[in-house]
């Protein structure tokens, strides 16, 4: 049996690697996307006070802070059982709302972009940023740079810095948003919006006028028939920072919506010995490998599951998007993997059309920004549409406060299984009688970019010990004896 390995898997967050296995005929056995790495983050935070996990937090990820830092600071929220005022609940949006642009201004042109712009199978040399910059040219270039550090000051305006936020506390913020800078938050949300109205229009050209591109949308190889999971409002509109977790089937019925807190009567995690992260799936459907379908526990979660599962969205533009997106590709749910990058483009337009109407609300400038903790902490559980999908943070504390359980399910955790199917259905499809290519290598390593995945912050521990491999080789690279803990 041949072996291809795609190491290191490229444009993404964190590391990892495709292992293919060929049968004697040269197509495809079998393909598993291996995550290397285990960061263990719950580990070596307990022990210490819980108030100091909207500031460990944020450092996971340099791609989502603000994400992890705002699911940390909702799940203190509940510990010390107090609510945000509502001025403090609209800053906290407003951050999340700039977050979210400049996250997936970062995916779309960045990595997604070179596939797109410039083909699966372009020259790897020219197949980046770099290589992005030159075919679109300097003009939408330097927008593209500008929108993006416009969303990062507003980051830094409202949160103290724009990677690393500390502006979360239990009951609030720790800063009101002053008169000149509301002014200054207004003008660079309206960039965003503009720019994001423009990045709809580059999608629609470059992508939804290639009908090569097009095709690959609707082809099968990129068709998964899943459940779906992500937060909706009390009108199944779509919300990325608060709400309940809705989940729908692969027929496009709800399936479940409960609370948060109690995501554990809904949610488990299978355990793989070839790769340190878990596969979440639906308890109550049971895991029955990789398989989809309804009878298959596994959903995904990130845009295109958030379009899916939500009932439309509260902004005007963002709405008619929607509206267009479903008629093109059939109506709800929109099985096909690739359409998670027009999914994100929308989401991207939503959130900068509330950026604009937050920064316009008389209300974020109020100086009440803090409820105070009166209860003794106990356990709570925040959750978050972090820009990759479902965030779960969840704490448990002694009387003093100092956390003796902490357990976080990330985003693309919640997406392995779907991942690890779609990598191994495009390398079936597109590696055929021994042939591959570097193009065909990277549609395969399309199937999972698509997600927008971020690794490092997705393993989590399963004890203190961590599991070693070693293998000792021969002189011609077989494997003559292997060594474990």
């Amino acid at each position: 049996m041949k072996k291809i390995t795609i190491d290191p898997i490229t444009r993404l967050e964190g590391h990892g690697r495709i292992e293919i296995f060929l049968d004697d005929t040269g197509n495809v056995a079998n393909a598993y996307l291996q995550i290397t790495e285990l960061r263990g983050f719950e580990q070596f935070c307990l022990g210490r006070m819980v108030e100091e996990m909207p500031r460990i937090t944020p450092k996971i990820c340099g791609v989502c802070p603000e994400a992890h830092h705002l699911a940390s600071t909702k799940a203190l929220d509940n510990v010390f059982k107090v609510k945000p005022t509502p001025t403090a609940y609209k800053i906290r949006e407003l951050l999340y709302c700039a977050h979210f642009i400049h996250s997936h201004i970062a995916h779309f042109y960045a990595l997604a972009a070179p596939d797109f712009v410039l083909g699966p199978d372009a020259d790897p040399a020219k197949r980046n940023i770099l290589g992005v910059a030159e075919a679109v040219g300097l003009e939408l270039t330097g927008e593209v740079i500008k929108g993006r550090a416009y969303a990062q000051d507003i980051q830094a305006i409202i949160a103290g810095r724009a990677t690393l936020p500390v502006c979360g506390l239990p009951g609030g913020v720790s800063k009101s948003i002053k008169g000149e800078e509301r002014e200054k938050i207004e003008e660079k949300a309206k960039y965003c919006l503009e720019f994001a109205k423009k990045t709809i229009g580059v999608f629609e050209k470059v992508v939804l006028e290639n009908k090569a591109y097009v095709d690959l949308i609707f082809s099968d190889t990129f068709r998964m028939e899943t459940y779906y999971m992500g937060l909706v409002d009390e009108k199944n509109k779509f919300n990325f920072y608060d709400g309940n977790i809705r989940v729908i089937d692969p027929m496009g019925n709800e399936y479940v919506k409960f609370e948060p807190a109690k995501y554990l009567e809904q949610i488990s995690e299978h355990v793989e010995q070839w790769t340190y992260l878990k596969f979440p799936y639906l308890r109550n459907l049971g895991w029955k490998g990789f398989i989809t379908g309804m009878e298959s526990g596994i959903f995904r979660v990130a845009p295109l599951a958030r379009l899916n599962v939500c009932e439309g969205f509260t902004t005007p533009l963002a709405q008619a998007e929607y509206d267009k997106y479903l008629r093109t590709l059939g109506g709800k749910p929109v099985h096909s993997t690739l359409a998670n990058h027009w999914a994100r483009v929308i989401e991207m337009l939503y959130a900068a059309e509330r950026l604009v109407e937050l920064s316009k609300d008389p209300e974020i400038t109020d100086l009440n920004i803090r409820n105070m903790p009166t209860e003794k902490p106990d356990e709570g559980v925040g959750v978050v549409e972090a820009p990759r999908g479902t965030l779960i943070h969840h704490y448990k504390t002694d009387e003093k406060g100092r956390l003796i359980a902490v357990n976080l399910i990330v985003a693309t955790g919640n997406n392995n299984g779907a991942i690890c199917i779609s990598v191994a259905k495009a390398a079936r499809d597109f590696i055929k009688d021994g042939f591959v290519d570097q193009g065909i290598l990277n549609m395969v390593e399309m199937a999972f970019r698509a997600y927008d995945p971020c690794f490092a912050c997705a393993t989590h521990a399963i004890s203190s010990k961590l599991p070693i491999e070693i293998y000792i080789r021969d002189s011609s690279g077989s494997i003559i004896k292997t060594i474990t803990n």
